[in-house]
């Protein structure tokens, strides 16, 4: 299990520590490979940018967290909160390396796609987890788990879970602005494995 400790801090600084840690659910977990970081009242791309509400309120719960949230009426994100309680602070996690749980994962994924909707056909294995929405979708999270507590040692199979089986995160990750936000684009807090086929952003021209 991660150190708790670890998430206690700023969550731009604890982004890039979380690649390489594993995100697993029921049988199904991925390595870290891409994130992007939100602070609180000080980030107008942050959840939290006007204060605390039921939506967001696992950002302000402490180190530890899994925040999840509904967007564009049809898909849930995962994000790790940091930072002490009562601070909010949180990182998306963008894309993951799918480890075990593949089987699992494309009948998630295609489920998703009934109705008409998506690409036919399953997923090669890079595209299962590429994006904090697949990622969700694949390792089968969803609002039923916002507020769990992914560090907790009772949480079992059953519960989204952060784990650290001993894979260092990369001394140097790539780092670029973030994807898909309005106000605070700028910020250069999204951060990946260099040269990881899963990642879902592409890095920013020279």
């Amino acid at each position: 299990m991660v150190d708790r400790g670890l998430l206690d801090a700023d969550p731009v600084e604890v982004a890039p520590l979380l690649l390489g840690k594993v995100l697993a659910h029921g049988g199904r977990a991925g390595r870290i490979v891409e994130v992007e970081a939100y602070r609180g009242a000080d980030d107008p791309a942050s959840h939290a940018f006007r204060g605390q509400t039921a939506r967001n309120a696992a950002m302000f719960g402490g180190p530890g967290l899994l925040y999840v949230y509904f967007t564009y009426g049809m898909h849930w994100c995962a994000n790790v909160v940091c930072g002490p309680e009562g601070e909010a602070g949180a990182v998306l996690v963008r894309a993951l390396e799918p480890l075990c749980g593949l089987g699992a994962m494309r009948a998630s994924r295609l489920a998703g796609r009934r109705g008409g909707a998506g690409r036919p056909g399953e997923p090669p294995d890079r595209e299962l987890c590429r994006g904090p929405a697949n990622l969700a979708r694949a390792l089968g999270i969803d609002g039923r788990h916002d507020g769990v507590d992914l560090l907790s040692s009772g949480t079992g199979a059953g519960r989204p879970r952060l784990l650290d089986d001993g894979v260092a995160p990369p001394t140097r990750p790539a780092r670029g602005p973030r994807i898909g936000v309005r106000w605070g684009a700028e910020e250069p807090w999204r951060f990946w494995v260099a040269g990881e086929p899963c990642v879902s952003g592409r890095p920013p021209p020279d």
